[in-house]
């Protein structure tokens, strides 16, 4: 290859990566507000699930207890709480990525409890995994734990005046 083919080559190739570069900071700025989009969504679907099942106890303590779920009076007001105040805390974007884990773990207990067909088709037959109930709350609380609150959250806000009061004493 000559030198002035690999300098056209170079130039093509460092236009490229100067546009997909543009393109990564363009797309990074949709960041925080897809994921309030997902808190404030989700969490309110949290929200009404965990009040629907406080105000039905003994409803969820019965279901509970059909699905063979240990201590069912004990966990029907556990579970309820969980939802309905993580589904607050999502909102307000507060402990986001705790939230996120503890409503990842209760939506894995409800595949494996009430839908093990389907999370043991995940692979086989996703779509029979895609359309169980469980499916679109327990991929919100992952996005939640895997990328946080995003900036406009009570999340950032403390992070950001945390780091503001260390920052002289590092310095």
């Amino acid at each position: 290859m000559s030198t002035s083919s690999a300098s056209i080559a170079g130039a093509r190739t460092s236009g490229l990566s100067s546009l997909y570069r543009r393109f990564c900071d363009a797309s990074h700025l949709l960041r925080s507000p897809f994921l309030l989009f997902v808190r404030l969504y989700w969490g309110w679907q949290f929200m009404q699930t965990g009040w629907g099942k406080l105000h039905n106890l003994s409803h969820v303590r019965d279901f509970f207890a059909s699905l063979h779920i240990p201590a069912p009076g004990l966990m029907a007001p556990a579970i309820a709480s969980l939802e309905f105040f993580g589904g607050i805390l999502l909102i307000v974007g507060l402990g986001t990525r705790l939230i996120g884990l503890l409503l990842a773990c209760n939506m894995l207990v409800a595949y494996i409890t009430d839908d093990l067909m389907a999370l043991k088709s995940i692979f086989n037959d996703p779509g029979k995994f895609y359309v169980a109930d469980p499916f679109t709350f327990l991929f919100a609380s992952l996005i939640a734990l895997i990328f946080g609150a995003g900036l406009f959250s009570l999340d950032a806000l403390i992070d950001k005046l945390w780091l503001s009061r260390r920052s002289p004493a590092i310095a």
